[in-house]
């Protein structure tokens, strides 16, 4: 058996891990590279595989570093199944969608810069048509249930406990008289956090390949998180301020949203301000979650309000309505995409909010190398974007609980959950300097880890 990994090898984003058997030839998921030019380029390089030899595709979940190349494989041949759970089959057309969308708008931008500098049209990565080719292709499959592909594969999916309807795969498979257990982690969330379950523990694997974003880092856990997300509201408000958060729209959304409703009922002191979710994608998102309640964790089951419902809480849509936000002076709080300020309505709200001292910009999520929401985290004093210079005069704040990623402790606590040991850990979907450390730290405790070259197989006996 030979594992290649296509993407998310010393990086975080492009996950795509190829897995080939005596009879089988398959994906772990298709991701888009995010980050700065060097990783965007790699999504227009030709595939190092011919999609029309796949025979299948298994989807871990639906963030675009996991998704967001599969109409892509679909345009150049693929026409397997792709199975992935309930939850990631209702949100993938969606997120697919506006990933198209961004695409078409991108490059119909670019096209007339190209014009007039008398260069030839790009044609976009891929269309809306590409995107709704991938619909017939996706396979539900329920948690904990195991499909058989043959005598010699099966899989089941665990939840990862990640975003919602997010799967560990486990894979079973006979080679030559051998029967070897190899499990993808996925993404792994924390543990305690709200709406969804924990991630599985998995007793027992011959060989793991494990997501390793924060493999480096403990979460800053000195003050719970809502009271950092309180104190920077009010402190901000306090002084006529809108708080804007760059939010990726699946989970890290819903999540503050959970969180924001519970501080405003818990709370007399929470500022009576209007709550903006500026992002049709995670509105859209929202009303997944409202239908997939089995998947909420005992306490998220039992509360008796509608989490995604609550005073001042105000979905914009509409692009009129996003920005009438701007133009008002008035304190706020703005929820928009994207995550890491590479596209969407937070780099107009950024654009017009970011000389101004009473403003704060917060991140809550993974910043890669290159984007906006990186720099702006390293102290730049100045940024560059929609071709002109600002001067950062807003407070800069970030709250690492928010993410949506295990830490070190959490990624060494699901490993140490495997009896005996695996045979070997392989480490992805980290920056090559986390790997190393947390490469280091995890021999330290008696694995054996291997680092994964991008398209370069690596055999599994």
């Amino acid at each position: 058996m030979h594992i290649t990994c296509h993407g998310a090898a010393q990086v975080v984003t492009g996950s795509c891990h190829r897995v080939e058997t005596d009879t089988f030839n398959f994906l772990i998921d298709c991701g888009m590279f995010q980050g700065d030019k060097d990783l965007n380029r790699k999504n227009y390089v030709p595939f190092e595989f011919d999609p029309k030899e796949l025979d299948f595709m298994i989807l871990t979940h639906g963030h675009i570093d996991h998704c967001g190349l599969i109409p892509k494989l679909v345009k150049h041949g693929f026409t397997g199944k792709i199975y992935t759970t309930p939850a990631t089959a209702d949100l993938l057309p969606i997120m697919l969608r506006d990933a198209a969308y961004i695409q078409e708008k991108d490059t119909e931008h670019e096209n007339k810069r190209r014009a007039r500098q008398e260069l030839p049209p790009r044609e976009p990565l891929y269309t809306l048509e590409d995107a709704e080719k991938v619909v017939p292709l996706i396979t539900p499959l329920e948690y904990r249930t195991q499909l058989s592909m043959s005598e010699s594969l099966g899989f089941v999916l665990q939840d990862a406990g990640h975003v919602i309807g997010s799967a560990i795969v486990e894979l079973f498979i006979t080679e030559n008289g051998k029967h070897r257990k190899v499990v993808f982690s996925g993404d792994l969330g924390q543990k305690d956090v709200p709406i969804i379950e924990d991630p599985t523990a998995i007793k027992e694997a011959d060989y793991v390949v494990v997501e390793s974003t924060y493999g480096d880092r403990l979460h800053d856990k000195r003050l719970p998180r809502e009271k950092q997300l309180m104190d920077i509201i009010k402190r901000t408000v306090a002084r006529g301020g809108k708080v804007f958060i760059p939010s990726f729209a699946l989970e890290r959304t819903q999540e503050l949203l959970y969180t924001l409703s519970e501080l405003q009922s818990t709370h007399s002191d929470f500022p009576k301000v209007p709550i903006y979710l500026d992002s049709p994608l995670a509105i859209k998102i929202t009303e997944v979650f409202k239908n997939h309640t089995e998947l909420y964790d005992a306490e998220a089951k039992e509360r008796k309000d509608n989490p995604f419902s609550f005073p001042n809480l105000k979905f914009t849509p509409e692009t009129e309505d996003s920005k009438e936000i701007s133009k008002s002076d008035a304190p706020a709080i703005v929820l928009a995409g994207s995550g890491m300020c590479t596209a969407g309505r937070i780099r107009h709200h950024i654009r017009h909010g970011i000389e101004k001292p009473q403003n704060t910009v917060l991140f809550v999520g993974y910043q890669s190398p290159g984007t906006l929401g990186r720099i702006l985290l390293d102290g730049a004093k100045e940024i560059k974007m929609m071709g002109r210079v600002f001067d950062v005069k807003a407070e800069i704040q970030r709250i690492g609980g928010f993410s949506a990623h295990a830490d070190q402790s959490g990624l060494t606590g699901w490993l140490q959950a495997y009896e005996p040991k695996p045979g070997k850990v392989f480490l992805v979907h980290g920056e090559e300097d986390t790997i190393e450390k947390f490469s280091k730290h995890l021999e330290a405790l008696g694995f054996e880890t291997d680092v994964p070259g991008l398209n370069i197989p690596v055999t599994v006996d």
